[in-house]
């Protein structure tokens, strides 16, 4: 029997590099997010390799999330791997000028997603018990602050600690937790962010070499498939061409 993994936001990105790097190995997939299309058409890509069960899931009702796990279909039930990928950054401009429905819409997905998908796995994945893996995609932005993080930096500043502190909690268990961080990526984060601007996304991965979905698709399989008394309590990845930079320092004219 094939190992299962939970993949949300599997619709475009690292939840879509994600899926098919698992399915590449013949692990069964449970994918889902809430552009039914892109489900259905990675379905019909992957399915050829590995059994895929497709579900239209906004993780931030907890209702439907719930629901989705509590009927799950057979050879599907017993999760080995959640990753939690659905997230996102919107109001890259400062805090001052922000429409509070953004900094709410990343809370509500970043957070509230995060825990009531969590919440709802948990006892299939305390039951699988040594070598299930929870994989919660975080960000450099969670410990390094920059202008116009605000909500977003914050929030995956919540996925790491809840990260750390469920990983307290499950400790006898069996089941490894652990907080990917990325660094820049060339996904659709900006195009989101931006509402659909392609110059700014452009203006941001171009002239260096971000990292690309399946760089961090890799990064979440190989902890997945660590032996299963390792346990990876962050991982912060990043390109070679980024790293930190100088304090900010604000002087007169």
């Amino acid at each position: 029997m094939s190992h299962v993994v939970f993949i949300t936001g599997a619709t475009s990105g690292f939840g879509r590099a994600t899926a098919r790097r698992f399915a590449a190995a013949g692990w069964t997939l449970i994918i889902t997010g809430r552009r039914l299309e892109r489900l259905l058409a990675l379905q019909d890509e992957l399915s050829a390799q590995v059994p895929v069960h497709v579900v239209q899931l906004d993780v931030r009702d907890a209702d439907a999330v719930q629901q989705a796990v509590a009927t799950l279909p057979p050879g599907f039930q017993r999760i080995r791997a959640l990753i939690n990928n659905a997230g996102l950054a919107l109001a890259p401009q400062p805090a001052q000028t922000v429409a509070l429905p953004d900094w709410h819409t990343m809370i509500d997905t970043n957070i509230t997603g995060l825990v009531n998908v969590t919440h709802a796995l948990l006892p299939s994945l305390l039951e699988t018990g040594q070598g299930a893996s929870i994989v919660n995609i975080g960000s450099v932005a969670g410990a390094w602050p920059y202008p116009g993080g605000h909500v977003y930096g914050a929030s995956k500043a919540f996925v790491q600690q809840f990260s750390y502190n469920l990983r307290c909690d499950l400790i006898a268990s069996g089941v490894r937790v652990t907080d990917i961080a990325p660094g820049i990526a060339e996904t659709e984060f900006t195009l989101v962010r931006t509402h659909g601007n392609q110059a700014a996304s452009d203006a941001l991965y171009g002239s260096t070499t971000p990292l690309t979905a399946e760089d961090v698709a890799e990064q979440i399989f190989y902890v997945c498939n660590l032996p299963d008394h390792i346990n990876i309590n962050r991982l912060e990845v990043v390109p070679t061409r980024q790293a930190w930079a100088a304090y900010a320092i604000d002087r007169d004219a």
